[in-house]
């Protein structure tokens, strides 16, 4: 799992940099200067827990079944929250309004806080 754990992570801190050069440059041209702010914070969220993902998957001073649910919690956290910010930001280009399912947002950063606690829970934990 620590493998995969890695390989997520760095998958989330690859996009996050394309996404993130996409939104300095090309978005720019496309959106208003709100939503080019409003994507650059789905950006810096995606790319915190890329980093929160490879401390998890390098350490061996969190439970497996921890760093199993932290991993899952950030996952689904980051498709939620960052993803929905990108599809928000760029609405207006798109046929279909994502202010319909806006909702998951928050949802998504429930669960981004909830990993967290559980990492919070372990190192409480540690003697």
């Amino acid at each position: 799992m620590n493998k995969t754990i890695l390989t997520v992570a760095a998958i989330l801190g690859l996009t996050a940099v394309i996404l993130g050069a996409f939104g300095a440059h090309a978005l720019k041209r496309l959106v208003d200067a709100e939503a080019v702010k409003t994507f650059e914070t789905g950006v810096k969220y995606q790319m915190y827990h890329a980093l929160l993902l490879l401390f998890v998957g390098s350490t061996q001073i969190i439970s497996n079944s921890s760093r199993n649910l932290i991993f899952y919690l950030v996952l689904a956290g980051v498709l939620l929250f960052s993803g929905s910010i990108y599809l928000l930001a760029t609405n207006a280009q798109t046929s279909f309004d994502f202010r319909k399912i806006g909702f998951i947002t928050p949802i998504g950063g429930t669960l981004l806080i909830a990993g967290w606690g559980v990492l919070v829970y372990n190192f409480l934990r540690l003697k």
